[in-house]
């Protein structure tokens, strides 16, 4: 399936997570098995937060993956472009900055961020070397990229049964919570359209990021990409 055919308009997306928001991190450790957990610890130890440092999230949703951060002593401001997220994680967490935001529009200025994350967000984005780009302008010379996505199972037959896993039963699974079959249709399509890790790292150094690796986790189901800013890109 083409990435064009899953385009959805940013208003219809912002939509369809506002209206999952409320049980969307319970239906995330139910589809997962549990397995979220694990990945966003890998993504706080890559992003590697010293205390002190200012770190963008991005799709940040009710700010699960924003508290470690802040736990460490870094300073981080959650984003997202769903108000209803954002609404339920002001709650949860009232001591946090929330921000909203469209990841190829930023409402941040120049080189202000140490370290800028995404994850399991930057495929929703409608341009997403626009996205990449908007990261690079936000985190200063030298600063650091991770991007946590769903991505391409590195084991064919894995793959085939990981395909239909996502078809077919992660939309029956979030029903059981959400009572919304069809956000999860969409996001189960949105996984299998999107780029394999090496198709990404491409787009991270089109956008002018440097030193871009990436790392497989659970047989490739997710990826972490890491990257740099340039040290001598313009501030």
């Amino acid at each position: 399936m083409s990435r064009a055919s899953l385009e959805k308009k940013p208003a219809e997306v912002a939509s369809m997570f506002d209206g999952i928001a409320a049980r969307y991190d319970l239906t995330n450790d139910l589809i997962s098995l549990g397995q979220d957990r694990r990945w966003r610890r890998l993504t706080v130890e890559a992003v590697a937060a010293m205390p002190g440092e200012r770190v963008l999230d991005l799709a940040a949703g009710t700010g699960t993956s924003s508290e470690p951060f802040a736990a460490d002593g870094a300073f981080v401001v959650p984003s997202d472009f769903s108000i209803g997220m954002l609404q339920v994680g002001k709650r949860r967490r009232p001591d946090l900055p929330f921000v909203a935001g469209d990841a190829t529009r930023l409402p941040f200025a120049d080189a202000s961020f140490d370290a800028v994350t995404i994850s399991f967000g930057l495929r929703n984005v409608v341009d997403t070397s626009a996205a990449l780009r908007e990261m690079l302008r936000v985190v200063r010379p030298g600063g650091r990229i991770v991007i946590c996505e769903f991505s391409t199972p590195t084991w064919a037959p894995f793959r085939t049964v990981y395909q239909e896993y996502l078809m077919r039963a992660l939309p029956v699974m979030a029903t059981l919570v959400t009572r919304d079959k069809g956000s999860y249709d969409y996001l189960a399509e949105s996984i299998r359209g999107w780029h394999t890790q090496v198709e990404l790292a491409r787009l991270m150094l089109e956008a002018g990021w440097e030193h871009v690796a990436y790392r497989n986790v659970s047989a490739g189901i997710v990826a972490l990409h890491r990257a740099v800013r340039p040290t001598d890109a313009p501030s």
